[in-house]
C-alpha cells in the first residue's frame, strides 16, 4: 500500500507543476509581464518553465526525486512569498497556503523518497544487484 500511496502522491504533486509549466509556455508573454509586474525579471521565465515542467516530469517518474523535491519545495515557498503574499485577498491567501502545503508535500517526498514504483527505486535495485 505504501508504494501505491507514494505513487499517487507523486502524481498529484507533479501534475500541478506539469500543467502550470505548459500553461506558462502557452501564455508566455502574459506570464512574463505578470512576473515583471511583481518585480521578478521576466528573463527567468525559461528557468521557471524548466523547473516546473522538467521537475514535474521528474517527480512523476520518480527520477532524482529527493533533490527535485527540495528544489520544488523551495520554489513553492518562493512563489508563495513573491506572488501570493497579499493574505488580505482571499484568492491570494488560498494560493499562498496551497503553495505552503505543496512545499510540505515535497519535503515529505525529499525525506522519504519516491517509493517502490519509481525509477529511483529501480536504479537502486540494479546498483545493489
Amino acid at each position: 500500500m505504501n508504494a501505491s500511496l507514494a505513487l499517487f502522491g507523486r502524481i498529484g504533486l507533479s501534475l500541478v507543476f506539469i500543467i502550470s509549466g505548459w500553461g506558462k509556455i502557452a501564455g508566455y508573454a502574459g506570464t512574463q509581464q505578470y512576473m515583471e509586474a511583481m518585480g521578478v525579471p521576466g528573463a527567468l521565465l525559461p528557468l521557471v518553465i524548466a523547473l516546473e515542467l522538467g521537475g514535474g516530469l521528474a517527480i512523476l517518474g520518480g527520477v532524482f526525486t529527493r533533490w527535485i523535491a527540495l528544489a520544488l519545495a523551495a520554489f513553492s515557498l518562493a512563489s508563495a512569498a513573491l506572488f501570493h503574499a497579499n493574505l488580505g485577498d482571499a484568492a491570494q491567501a488560498i494560493n499562498f497556503w496551497k503553495n505552503v502545503a505543496m512545499a510540505g508535500g515535497f519535503l515529505m517526498l525529499a525525506a522519504h523518497g519516491a517509493g517502490a514504483f519509481s525509477l529511483d527505486h529501480l536504479w537502486a535495485k540494479r546498483r545493489s544487484a
